[in-house]
């Protein structure tokens, strides 16, 4: 069975940092782009970042560019999202996904990812 699974999310004081994790299982993440994504209710998902699939190449939303880091550990077959400065405007449910394709300098659309996960809240609040 394809799974992708999030974990790290949590409540979290402005200011601070959460990593999270997006952990597959059923396949080999490394032959996927990977990106993450977050929604709040009655709002569309927002791509945040993106990595191909050696790591190598990395895009960011200009809403998230020097406060979040995207990295995998393939060995691992996980992608992390580490997130600095956290805003109370990032509260929000963090989606991971996985695309067979690397899509360039852009971030996709969620349309072109194949595989998600259940995703994990985040919560920034004082």
């Amino acid at each position: 069975q394809l799974q992708l699974v999030e974990s790290g999310g949590g409540l979290v004081q402005p200011g601070k940092s959460l990593r999270l994790s997006c952990v597959a299982s059923g396949f080999n993440l490394g032959s996927y782009a990977v990106g993450w994504f977050r929604q709040v209710p009655g709002k569309e998902r927002e791509g945040l970042s993106c990595i191909n699939h050696s790591g190598g190449s990395t895009n960011y939303a200009e809403s998230v560019r020097g406060r979040f880091t995207i990295s995998r550990d393939n060995a691992k077959n996980t992608v992390y999202l580490q997130m600095d400065s956290l805003k109370p405007e990032a509260t929000a449910v963090y989606f991971c996904a996985a695309a067979l394709l690397w899509a360039g300098p852009r971030i996709p659309h969620e349309s072109e990812y194949a595989y998600w996960g259940q995703g994990t809240q985040v919560t920034v609040s004082s």
